[in-house]
């Protein structure tokens, strides 16, 4: 872990403001920047697609001001984006801000980039072009036989991974199984061993703790506003740009939902409303993942965003008396 740098000097590690959608992440993670002259780095799954900025709720202008923020708008729709992606992208962007003497403030709800930032993840370790030629061979398999055949092989020899990837799944199925055909051991394993590594840089990860239904109604709320400003419209584009329904941004909660009312199956209502219970979903699965990092999340208490963004920084910034 490096911590040699001037900004350890000041501040004790880089605050991550984690949590489920709709719960504030955004506004306080730029308090903390404006309050300790920070940038702002998304650790989001769907804020990296270019163009997908209502469904994917990302920070307007406006609400950033002059907060510089890193990690959106880095790929197109229907690009593949793994967990090594982010990681291999997200670190040189963190040292990068560091050295210039800020501090950066992480800010997302998607709990493999956070566990990969606070744990540490190796992935680029064993033969990578290995891993290449098995993928190679799977996806030819996989366009024989279909993805059944390949994911009760993945049920077989890593019933571990098996139970965390969706059966439809067709990319993580085959990223899984691709491991084990080229380097012997289970992609379980791997991940385990990609941690003993550990993390780049000392980091502490805070979560507003919102009683569930006062967050449902936030995410209630948060539907009817994407829907006024354009989410329509960006699903639209999806479709005629041709992305693949089967690619990851077609999975982003409100995509999917506005592709049945675009062909006519069903009234803007209903797909609100199936947006809704999805959102609300969701959150109890990031809520479920945070949870389970137990002591490794702090959580406060959902007050204004300066209030809480003072609590982090009274945490984060070393006592030098």
């Amino acid at each position: 872990m490096d911590i040699s740098l001037p900004v350890f000097e000041k501040y004790s590690f880089i605050p991550i403001i984690a949590g489920p959608t709709a719960s504030g992440k955004s506004a306080l993670a730029i308090e903390i920047c404006k309050m300790a002259d920070g940038e702002l780095v998304c650790a989001d799954s769907m804020q990296i697609y270019k163009g997908l900025d209502i469904g994917t709720a990302k920070d307007t202008p406006e609400e950033l001001g002059d907060v510089q923020h890193y990690m959106t708008d880095i790929v197109d729709p229907g690009t593949d984006f793994s967990v090594y992606d982010y990681v291999s992208l997200a670190i040189p962007k963190i040292k990068d801000i560091l050295e210039r003497g800020k501090l950066p403030v992480v800010c997302g709800g998607t709990g493999q980039y956070i566990s990969a930032l606070l744990y540490g993840l190796d992935y680029g370790s064993g033969d990578e072009e290995a891993e290449l030629r098995a993928t190679k061979e799977l996806e030819e398999e996989f366009e024989r036989s279909g993805i059944d055949v390949l994911y009760e092989r993945l049920v077989q020899v890593d019933p571990e991974a098996a139970k965390l990837i969706h059966p439809n799944n067709t990319r993580r199925v085959i990223r899984a199984l691709a491991v084990y055909k080229a380097l012997g051991i289970t992609f379980s394993e791997k991940n385990r061993k990609s941690k003993d590594k550990g993390p780049e840089y000392p980091f502490k990860v805070f979560m507003i703790d919102w009683d569930r239904e006062d967050l449902y109604d936030r995410i209630n709320r948060r539907v009817d506003i994407m829907i006024e400003n354009g989410i329509i419209d960006e699903a639209r584009l999806l479709i005629d740009s041709g992305v693949d329904r089967s690619s990851t941004c077609w999975q982003a909660i409100g995509y999917k939902e506005m592709l049945k009312y675009l062909e006519g199956e069903e009234s803007i209502e209903q797909a609100a409303d199936r947006i809704r219970i999805g959102t609300r979903h969701y959150a109890k699965r990031q809520l479920t993942w945070f949870r389970r990092m137990g002591d490794d999340v702090t959580c406060i208490k959902p007050d204004e965003a300066k209030i809480n963004a003072k609590r982090v920084m009274d945490l984060c910034i070393k006592d030098v008396f």
